[in-house]
């Protein structure tokens, strides 16, 4: 399995906004330079973060983005569930009659259903706080 780049680009605009020194408010241009990734990418995902009260944003000169929430109480999993848009791994999983033949008889399909949950088991085990132990040494790499 692998995460979008719109998953991937929604934790590590959380992990740049959680490293941030307590008050600092960051800017979308700012992170994506960080990262050198799309800006408008980040714009997107930053308006999602928003409503679902994970970030705050702050309009006008001096404003930016901030972590709306304590980082251990944002949790990897239940971030994944909701940035992820396609959990089905084989067409089988899709909603409506599989055309595939051996539908009916093959066990592939719940043997995948059980590693996802495992999956997304160990996702739902850590918050941005297991992700940011030191903020310090994100700091320095992401150069803010």
């Amino acid at each position: 399995m692998r995460l979008t780049h719109y998953s991937d680009y929604a934790l590590r605009e959380l992990i740049y906004l959680a490293s941030l020194e307590e008050g600092k408010l960051a800017s979308i241009k700012e992170i994506a330079d960080a990262y050198n990734i799309s800006k408008n990418h980040l714009m997107k995902i930053t308006y999602e973060l928003s409503q679902l009260g994970l970030v705050k944003t702050v309009r006008g000169r001096g404003g930016g983005i901030c972590l709306n929430k304590h980082p251990r109480e944002i949790n990897v999993g239940k971030l994944i569930r909701i940035t992820e848009d396609d959990f089905k791994l084989v067409e089988c999983m899709e909603d409506g009659a599989s055309v595939c033949i051996i539908s009916p008889v093959c066990g592939l399909k719940h043997v995948l259903n059980e590693a996802l949950n495992a999956y997304l088991r160990v996702l739902d085990k850590y918050t941005l706080e297991d992700l940011v132990k030191d903020p310090l040494s994100y700091r320095q790499l992401l150069a803010h």
